[in-house]
């Protein structure tokens, strides 16, 4: 006989949070190993283009925390919000740097020109100046001192989430797969997030809940 193992809300809930961290630092891990070993085609393209798909990519888990708790009710995931988002800013803040230093190496007018002339930059750049402030202010005194205004401030991660994904559109040139998959996913949550669409959600998983117990 196998015996049971009982966990205790705050153990899964460090569980969660570590596999969120291990999980987080995989992808920059197998990318320093890549660039190390020199399996690089293009160092610097490869690098710009993995940090920034992964960026989105945590982005978007982020995002998805609190529908998943409005369909599913799993309230033990909702600490992990805030490591997502701010492993995603991480990473897309080292995708910011792979491309204004080591693609333009810090020349401001070659980069100037290239955040007017290309729009996938424009974009970019106007999404990562957007998450700045979601992540100075990601912390429990910042939210105690905004109170109501945090909430709305950190409402713009779905624009930001719109804007990346348009950016990632913007710079593919042949397979647009990846980025309607998470153009898709986000404008799902989004749709979650109505009150209206979150009460009848809610409504029915409850009856379910009832249901089954």
């Amino acid at each position: 006989m196998v015996a049971s193992i009982n966990i205790n809300p705050k153990q899964r809930i460090r569980l969660l949070r570590i596999a969120v961290h291990v999980g987080a630092w995989i992808p920059l891990i197998i990318l320093f190993l890549d660039w190390w070993y020199w399996r690089l085609v293009d160092p610097i393209r490869e690098a710009t283009l993995w940090t920034g798909k992964f960026g989105i990519i945590l982005l978007v888990l982020s995002l998805s925390i609190t529908p998943l708790n409005i369909v599913f009710g799993w309230k033990a995931i909702l600490p992990l919000k805030r490591p997502l988002g701010l492993y995603a800013f991480m990473y897309l803040t080292i995708h910011f740097l792979l491309f204004v230093a080591l693609d333009y190496g810090l020349n401001l007018p070659q980069i100037v020109e290239a955040v007017i002339e290309k729009q996938y930059a424009l974009v970019g750049l106007i999404a990562f100046i957007l998450l700045i402030p979601l992540a100075i202010t990601s912390n429990r005194y910042s939210q105690r001192k905004l109170r109501k205004r945090w909430k709305k401030l950190h409402q713009l991660v779905y624009v930001i989430g719109i804007f990346g994904v348009l950016h990632y559109l913007l710079l593919v040139k042949n397979d647009y797969t990846q980025p309607l998959i998470f153009a898709t996913i986000i404008a799902v949550l989004l749709i979650l997030r109505l009150k209206p669409v979150k009460t009848r959600v809610i409504r029915a998983r409850r009856n379910i809940e009832r249901r089954f117990a």
